[in-house]
C-alpha cells in the first residue's frame, strides 16, 4: 500500500540528517501531532469538522432518499457506518493538516491545484497526474511491477464497490421493476429514472454482479500483499498486526463474504443466506470505521498529494531548480526547498539550512564535523 503523500512527495535531498533526526510528518508520529495551536484547540476543530461532516451527510442521506422514502431499512448499519466513517475521516484529516509540516504542503497544494497562471502554462498537467498518479499510480511500478498490479485490482475493486456500496446504502439509487419480478427494471438516482435494462442481458448482469466483479479484483491483489508480508523479509521485518495485516484481511474476508452470499443465492437456495450476510455486515461495518484510524487512512490522504506534485511541477517549468550549495547538482524545486526549510522553522528546528545541500554533501560535512569536533578531540 502507499504511503501518505507528505512523507512520499518529500525528495531525498530534503533529509538533514539521520533516520531518527528526521522531522517526519505523517500522521501517528509525535513529533509531527504538535500543532503550532495547542492540542486542545486542535481537539475541539477537529471534533467540530466532524460533527459537521456528519450532520451534512446526514442531511445528504435524507434528502438524496427523498425523505427516506427510497431508503432500504436493512442497510441501516451500513449507512450509520458511513456517519462514523465521514466524521472519523473529518477528524483525523484535521487533526493531520494541522501539524506544520503537512499544513504548508496542503496549502502550497491547494494554492497550486487553483492557480490560473498554473493552468495557464500547463493546462494538461493536472489532468495528466490525477490519472497517473492517483488513477495508475505509475510511482508504484519503479518500485515492483507485481506490486503495481496487486495494488491497481484493489484500487479499481475498492472504487467499484464504493461507487456501487455508497449510493445504494444511502437510498440515492434504486432498482425497480414494473412487473414486480422482471425482467425490465429502471434504474433511478434521487427517484429520477435515469437507465432502464434488462435484468437477463449483458448489461443486466453487469448491474447486478457489478459488487461481485469488484470483489474478483480485491482478492487476487490483497492476497498477493497478505502473502508478501508474510513471505519477505523486508516488509514483514516491521510491520504491525493491527496496522498492516488487518486491513487486507478485511479486504479478503469482505470479498470472500460476498462472493458466497451470490453462491448462496444462487446454488444453495439461500442456504447459510442469513449468517452469510451478518457476517458480511459485521466485516463492511468495522473497515468502514477502521478507514480513519488505519492504514486505509492513506486513500483520504493521497488526493492531497496531486496539488503538492503540481507545485513541484510548475516549479521545474519555471527552471526553478534549487543547485546544492557545495557541488551544485540539483536538489529540487527551488519553491519546494524554501517550503520544507519553512517547515522546519516551523518545527523550531535550527538546521534548516541543510535543505540547501544534495544528500551527498549533507554526508560529507557531518563526517566532516565529526573528525574535526570529535575524533581530533581523542588526540
Amino acid at each position: 500500500m502507499t504511503e501518505p503523500p507528505e512523507a512520499s512527495a518529500a525528495p531525498a535531498a530534503a533529509d538533514p540528517g539521520p533516520p531518527g533526526d528526521h522531522p517526519d510528518t505523517r500522521p501517528g508520529n509525535p513529533a509531527s501531532a504538535a500543532p503550532a495551536t495547542g492540542p486542545r484547540s486542535v481537539t475541539a476543530r477537529a471534533t467540530l469538522a466532524g460533527a459537521v461532516v456528519s450532520a451534512l451527510l446526514i442531511v445528504a442521506i435524507v434528502l438524496g432518499s427523498r425523505m427516506l422514502r427510497n431508503f432500504d431499512s436493512a442497510l441501516l448499519p451500513y449507512a450509520v457506518a458511513t456517519v462514523f466513517l465521514a466524521f472519523g475521516v473529518a477528524y483525523r484529516y484535521t487533526v493531520w493538516i494541522s501539524a506544520p509540516g503537512a499544513r504548508r504542503l496542503f496549502k502550497q497544494g491547494w494554492r497550486s491545484l487553483f492557480s490560473y497562471e498554473n493552468f495557464r502554462q500547463a493546462p494538461t498537467a493536472l489532468p495528466k497526474m490525477i490519472a497517473t498518479y492517483l488513477g495508475f499510480q505509475k510511482f508504484l511500478g519503479a518500485r515492483s511491477h507485481a506490486r503495481w498490479a496487486a495494488h491497481q485490482l484493489i484500487f479499481w475493486g475498492c472504487v467499484l464497490a464504493a461507487l456501487i456500496t455508497f449510493p445504494l446504502t444511502w437510498g440515492w439509487f434504486t432498482f425497480t421493476s414494473g412487473s414486480g419480478s422482471g425482467p425490465g427494471y429502471e434504474m433511478r438516482i434521487w427517484g429520477i429514472k435515469v437507465l432502464g435494462f434488462d435484468s437477463l442481458s449483458v448489461l443486466g448482469w453487469l448491474m447486478f454482479h457489478g459488487l461481485d466483479i469488484a470483489a474478483v479484483l480485491v482478492i487476487p491483489g490483497a492476497s498477493y500483499f497478505l502473502w508478501r508480508r508474510m513471505k519477505d523479509r523486508g516488509a514483514s521485518t516491521g510491520q504491525r498486526f493491527a496496522y498492516d495485516l488487518v486491513p487486507l484481511i478485511a479486504l479478503i474476508v469482505i470479498s470472500v463474504t460476498g462472493l458466497l452470499l451470490t453462491f448462496s443465492s444462487i446454488f444453495l437456495h439461500g442456504g447459510g443466506y442469513q449468517f452469510l450476510a451478518i457476517l458480511h455486515m459485521v466485516s463492511v461495518v468495522f473497515t468502514l470505521i477502521y478507514i480513519p484510524f488505519g492504514k486505509f487512512f492513506h486513500i483520504v490522504q493521497r488526493p492531497a498529494a496531486v496539488g503538492m506534485q503540481l507545485f513541484k511541477y510548475t516549479g521545474r517549468q519555471d527552471d526553478k531548480v534549487f543547485a546544492c550549495r557545495r557541488c551544485e547538482e540539483p536538489i529540487d524545486t527551488g519553491p519546494y526547498v524554501e517550503n520544507l526549510r519553512g517547515t522546519m522553522r516551523d518545527l523550531s528546528l535550527d538546521f534548516d539550512a541543510w535543505a540547501e545541500y544534495c544528500p551527498r554533501c549533507k554526508r560529507v560535512l557531518r563526517g566532516s564535523a565529526y573528525l574535526s569536533h570529535v575524533k581530533k578531540g581523542f588526540k
